[in-house]
Formats: C-alpha cells, structure tokens, sequence
C-alpha cells in the first residue's frame, strides 16, 4: 500500500487567497489526511501480522501432524519414545532458534553466506521483521528437525535426538535459509544488491529444498550410519515388512499435515493485503488462493497416483502407501506452488508419486531402512519439487511473486530459458554438500561415542519399556515373542478369490 502524504504549503495554495486564513485550513486538512493515512497504514501492519501469525499456527500444528504419523508408523512399544522426540523437537528447536537460528538465517545486514544480527531477537520489532516473522520461520525449522527424526525412529538413543535436533534448528537448517530466503542470500531471489544467481536466484518459495530436503539428507545420513533395524532384513538380504502399529494415527497425522500446509505454503507470501498492478479484483490475495490450489491438486494427484500403482506393483490397496504419495506431493509443490498453473501442479504430484516409489524400491535393494520413508518422501520429492519450479515457473505468476527484477528468467517448458534451471540444479548440488558435510560427521561422531544406537537388546524389548518406564497401551507388535496381554495381529487373507457356496 502506497504511503499518502500532505503538504499544507501547497494545500494553502490551492485554497487560493478568499479563504481565510488558508495556511491554517490547510494545516488542520492535513493533519486530518495524515491521521487517516496512519490509520491505513497501522491497518495494513495489523492485517498482514495476522494473516502472518495465523499461518504460523498452522505450520506449528503440523508438529502434531508428525506426531501422530510417527506414532503410527512405529511399532507399538516404541510409540512413546517417538512421540517424545516429536515434542522435544518443538521445544529444544524453540530455544536454539531465538537463541542462534534467526540471527543466522535472517540477521540482515549480512554476507551471502551467513547472517550476524539478531541473536535472540535483540532488535525486535523492526522496519523489516515483526515477531509474528520469527514465529513462522522457527514453525519451518521444527519442521525440518522433525522430518529427520522419523528416518532414525526406533533405534536412537534419546540423547542423540537432543544433539541432532539442536544443532539442525540452530545452526544447519538457518544457514540454507539465509542462502536462499535472505535478502542478503547469495542464491536468493529476493537478494536486494541485484546480483542474482544466474540473474534469476533460486525461486524455492516455501521450501522443498530449504526444508525438505534439508531434513530428508539429514535423515539419510543418520539412518546410513546407523544402519536397519533388527529384523528389517533377514540372513538373505530380503526385506521384511516392519509394519506400523496405527494405520488410524497415520491417517489422522495425514490430515493434520494437509491442513498445516495450507499455512505453509499460502503463507510463506508472509503479506497478504497487497495490491498487483492489474488492480480490482486480483492482488495477492488471489495468488494466496492459487497457491493453495496448486498445493492441493499436486498432494491428490500424488495420492491417486500412489495408490494405483501400488495396487499394480504389490495387489493391496494400501492407505499407508498413499498417505505418504500424498506428503510426497506436498513436498514437491512447496518449491513452485506460487509460480505454477494448477495444471503444472498436476503433472507435479503425478511425478513425484512416481518418484517416491522408485527411491523406495532403491533403498530396498541397497538395504537402507527409513521407518517413515522421511528420506525418500522429503528427500527424493522434494529435490524433483526443485527441478520441477524450474522447468514449469510461469512468467506472469514469477514477475508478480518477485517483483525486484522484471525481466527474470522463469520456466524451462514455459519459454524462460535454461537460467533458473540452473540456478536450481546449484541448489540441489550445495544442499547436499552442505548437510553432508555437518550433518554427516555428527551422526558419525555420535556413532563413534556410542551415544547414536540403543542396545541390541533395548531394541528387541522396546524403548518405551526400557528408556521410558512402560508402554503407551498394551498391544503387541507382529514380531513380538511375549503373548502375554490382549493381542492385536492383522488378519490376511488365506486366499485371493472367495469361495462360492454350492
């Protein structure tokens, strides 16, 4: 919104000299001018810090979103070890991002490399960022911890958990933001100097390489180092299902995660009382409302996908399966989900449910165990999200997002040319390099200690029993040996065609 001025010089002069005392007039008409313009100004401030922190609850509530999808997907008797991990990344992540996190993802001014300003929000509030600001930006580093957390589920000792999680929120995760979300950035799209990366920056709008993939690499990198669970394959090599106890919480953590993304990527605009040049009707509220189209066309193009060529690979309908095609969806759109058709959001999702499936197969044959396929799903589909934006970013939509150069270089197949693809293959390429190199040594440093791995016998009995002083509810896993307590087993079919009474 335009700042509206008054000059009771030149308004005197307009009043011409009939008027008495015209200077006086015109001082009494603007202060009245500037009041109201203050009033609007203070309303635009109030409207988009709302809109801001309503947003930030929503992403905060996919923490229970993980939760429960964690939770299920874990056997019984490990349910509570898990959940408390998912409660110890809101807090632990809470503290070292005030602490350190902000000021080194958003402590402007700054270098390209890393902010220096803001530790502990020493200037808040300013011209440039409210506390509503740091709220949702510490929302999106909790969720990256939390995606780590569930590829290492059910053999990691607790103390690990506390390591890893505050060094990811307070330290790792921040400094990919600053690089790609900072004014200061050096592969930003919003970087203020104009030097952007290939004269585009990278347009990752609200994450599928600053969060997803930073939490999915993470995550390979611990369940690498710590290697499968007990049982997950046998003396031959063959995989063995290690099914989660709660196909009901894995629904339940689904739909909380789809609800928390309509926080996460419509409000990564951050504002949303502002006007675009076409005016009326169509500003920024109406891209707010394409993005969470495009958000969710991408998430049920995934499910679909995933469930029918689940049902063609294994012969089950499998909600699991499809729970997860659906997130891998999510996933993938984040990057491009302000910058794309809804029909490019389709063909988003279609790919990577095909994407998701094929890196699951491969961790299979390479026995790589991730109880939650957080890996796979944020990892894998959230680097194909980062391809994606490149190829398929439309010029309209990315000149309105990022305004600050007008003749940026948009989508591959949209006629943008090659420029933002490479600008994203870069992305790709130092997001790797850089959580491998800090994640990958503290995981295995960790190892070393003997401080990464429960016991072998801690693990066959179950971290709630041995770690956490009971189990969450009596219920017996598949692999259990103790028959003792109610017993809950699935029941499978003992044939595939039903017998017809004669």
């Amino acid at each position: 919104m335009a700042v509206m001025t008054c000059s009771s010089g030149d308004l005197a002069q307009l009043l011409g000299p009939n008027v008495l005392n015209s200077t006086g007039a015109a001082d009494f008409i603007c202060s009245q001018f500037n009041t109201v313009s203050d009033n609007f100004s203070a309303t635009q401030y109030a409207v988009d810090n709302t809109y801001l922190l309503f947003s930030a609850y929503l992403v905060f509530s996919m923490q229970l979103g993980f939760a429960m999808l964690c939770a299920g997907s874990v056997r019984a008797k490990n349910t509570m070890n898990i959940m408390l991990t998912n409660v110890l990344d809101a807090a632990a992540g809470g503290l070292f991002y005030y602490l350190f996190g902000f000021a080194f993802a958003f402590g402007t001014p700054s270098n390209g490399f890393i902010g220096k300003h803001n530790f502990g929000l020493k200037t808040f509030p300013s011209i440039n960022f409210d506390y509503s600001y740091f709220l949702y930006q510490w929302a999106f580093a909790i969720a990256a911890a939390g995606i780590t957390s569930g590829s290492i589920a059910e053999r990691t000792q607790f103390v690990a958990y506390l390591i890893y999680s505050s060094f990811l929120t307070g330290f790792v995760y921040p400094v990919v933001s600053h690089w790609f979300w900072s004014v200061d950035g050096w592969a930003s799209a919003t970087r203020t100097d104009g030097d952007l990366l290939f004269g585009t920056g990278v347009i990752d709008f609200a994450g599928s390489g600053v969060v997803h993939m930073v939490g999915g690499i993470a995550g390979l990198w611990g369940a690498l180092i710590e290697g499968p669970r007990i049982g997950r394959f046998d003396h031959s090599g063959k995989a063995i299902a290690l099914r989660g106890h709660s196909a009901s919480l894995v629904v339940l953590g689904t739909f909380l995660l789809w609800f928390g993304w309509y926080g996460f990527n419509p409000g990564s605009f951050t504002k949303i009382l502002s006007a675009y040049p076409a005016g009326g009707y169509y500003g920024q509220w109406s891209a707010i409302g394409r993005t969470a189209v495009t958000t969710t066309l991408a998430g049920s193009t995934a499910a679909l996908t995933t469930l029918f060529g689940k049902r063609i690979l294994s012969g089950h309908w499998n909600v699991t399966d499809v729970c997860n095609g659906l997130l891998g969806g999510f996933a993938a759109i984040t990057a491009g989900c302000s910058v794309v058709e809804p029909w490019a959001a389709i063909i988003c999702g279609f790919v990577a449910s095909l994407v998701l499936i094929g890196c699951n197969k491969l961790a299979e044959i390479l026995k790589f165990d991730d109880p939650l396929e957080a890996a796979q799903l944020h990892g894998g589909c959230g680097t194909w999200g980062v391809i994606f934006t490149a190829l398929f970013a439309s010029k309209k939509y990315v000149r309105e997002v990022y305004p600050n150069k007008p003749d940026r270089p948009y989508g591959l197949f949209m006629g943008g040319g090659g420029k933002l693809l490479g600008a994203h293959l870069i992305q790709i390429v130092v997001i790797i390099g850089w959580v491998s190199a800090t994640m990958g040594p503290l995981f295995f440093v960790l190892h070393k200690l003997k401080l990464l791995r429960i016991s072998s016998e801690d693990e066959m009995s179950g971290m709630d029993m041995t770690r956490h002083g009971g189990f969450a509810y009596i219920y017996h896993d598949d692999d259990d040996t103790n028959k003792n307590g109610i017993q809950l087993r699935r029941v499978e079919p003992t044939s595939k065609t039903p017998t017809q009474n004669v």
